[in-house]
């Protein structure tokens, strides 16, 4: 016999347990369906476990630099295993937080796979054998699982994803090759460059980070050269061989040649693509596109009372993409207000701004929101920009981080803010005001109203307002 609830979420990643928190505060009887532990990619082996790695490997860096600072020792080393070691506690007590929500809110977890039949049924083949569900709603948010190419060498030993290089407790990376210049490749670039790995970058498009701002791409290869990394745009790996080491034959795309790189392991980073392996039984069918759930506006799938949200069916794959998606999903399903956007159209314009921040957590970081001037150009809107060197900044000098910018857009007659583009200490925590000024269609005179501390980074933000506002 089946049982019922309000709402089944099959996922249990920020999209899906910010749904179930969510719904069950509404008062929706809730379950949630994951083959593996609470929390999903993003807690387990992505967002979480890559950043508590960036963060202890910044600390060896910069215990190394300490004599500038007249902190000085004699050996500075690095224990791998801890470091994986912190890594796990930092996940366990993430999720471990989520568990006491779902406890708090009586939200049922079950551990299986999920399989949707007709009439809203769920099957669930767990550790105890098979049960089913039955659900007024449905949402889907299996997330999205790592792309690997085919090509020769791809199944040797040393050859992994970026969920299996997290889970590795042992050091093997004096040379690493990364393929993929894309935001999961850049980050583990900046871990193991810290860490004194000879890394090499692999990027099969024409710069990092695909679709980022060229400029800032620019700038991000320009600091990641100085650090010693080596960088490939334009070139494939196009064959992996085993000799006394990794060999990774790369392809120039421009001239054709091709360079062998020693390594002893290989990441592929080179994108996700969505998982919905075994979501759907012989008795249903959804309306796919390139492996996607097909979503209308209200990410209701082709199926009605059943949604899909986060990196299943969005062509923006972040977390925080995912967990706004489950909050409008879940205001809509209890006929509440929306208390958040992903877009938002300023007073007396016709174009529609992106409000989601990307996150790029390098050295220095990168964060951006909005359009930039470039995409402003190509929708035919004027613009002015503000720029300011953070290496004029007084944080930046007293930290020694003295590399990067702040650019911010706005549009020409009214000096409302379009974009916003970062490339400095701290930019993954500033961009949230600039999220929220696009969102409310804020104009520079309004920006430049608030005090900014000093000395602090975001006194840069003023600073580039200021710039801007020199060419009325």
């Amino acid at each position: 016999m089946a049982s019922y609830y309000d709402l089944v979420i099959i996922g249990a990643g920020p999209g899906g347990y910010t749904a179930a928190i969510k719904g069950a505060s509404f008062g929706m009887k809730v379950a949630v369906v994951d083959e593996d532990k609470l929390g999903g990619v993003c807690i387990n082996r992505g967002c979480i476990p890559t950043k508590a790695l960036l963060h202890a490997s910044n600390i060896f860096s910069m215990m190394q630099h300490g004599d500038e600072f007249g902190v000085s020792t004699d050996f500075i080393s690095f224990d791998f295993a801890k470091m994986q070691d912190y890594k796990k506690r930092s996940v366990r007590r993430y999720r471990d937080e989520i568990q006491k929500l779902f406890d708090k809110n009586d939200i049922t977890f079950i551990k299986g796979k999920a399989t949707i039949r007709r009439e809203k049924t769920i099957e669930v083949v767990g550790e105890n054998g098979k049960e089913y569900l039955r659900a007024k709603n449905i949402i889907i948010a299996t997330g999205a699982k790592p792309v690997m190419p085919k090509i020769p060498g791809i199944d040797l030993p040393g050859v992994i994803n970026s969920d299996r290089l997290l889970a590795v407790p042992t050091w093997n990376y004096d040379r690493i090759v990364i393929m993929g210049g894309g935001v999961i490749g850049v980050e583990f670039a900046t871990i193991f460059q810290a860490l004194c790995s000879k890394v090499t970058i692999v990027e099969k498009g024409p710069h990092l980070l695909g679709p980022m701002d060229e400029e800032v791409s620019e700038a991000l290869k320009e600091q990641l050269t100085d650090k010693g990394i080596t960088v490939y745009c334009n070139a494939m790996v196009e064959e992996i061989r085993k000799e006394d080491s990794l060999v990774c034959m790369v392809r120039d795309l421009e001239t054709n040649e091709t360079i062998q790189i020693k390594t002893n392991q290989v990441v592929v980073a080179v994108g996700r693509t969505p998982y919905t392996e075994g979501l759907l039984g012989e008795d249903m069918t959804l309306q796919m596109e390139k492996g996607r759930p097909v979503v209308d506006a209200d990410f209701q799938t082709s199926e009605a009372g059943i949604y899909a949200i986060g990196d299943v069916s969005a062509k923006t794959q972040l977390a925080h993409v995912a967990m706004a998606q489950a909050t409008y999903v879940i205001e809509n399903l209890a006929g509440k207000p929306h208390t958040i956007r992903l877009e938002a159209v300023p007073n007396g314009m016709f174009v529609s701004l992106p409000i989601v921040p990307s996150c790029i957590y390098t050295e220095p970081e990168i964060a951006t929101v909005g359009i930039t001037e470039a995409k402003a150009g190509e929708l035919g809107m004027k613009v002015r920009c503000g720029v300011y060197d953070m290496g004029e900044n007084g944080k930046s000098i007293i930290a020694r981080e003295e590399h990067g910018f702040i650019r911010l857009i706005f549009e020409a007659y009214s000096n409302t803010i379009v974009g916003a583009q970062m490339m400095c200490p701290r930019a993954t925590d500033m961009i949230g005001e600039m999220a929220t000024a696009i969102a409310n269609g804020l104009t520079a005179e309004q920006l430049s109203l608030a005090m900014r501390a000093h000395p602090t980074y975001s006194e840069g933000i003023a600073a580039a307002i200021e710039d801007a506002m020199r060419q009325n």
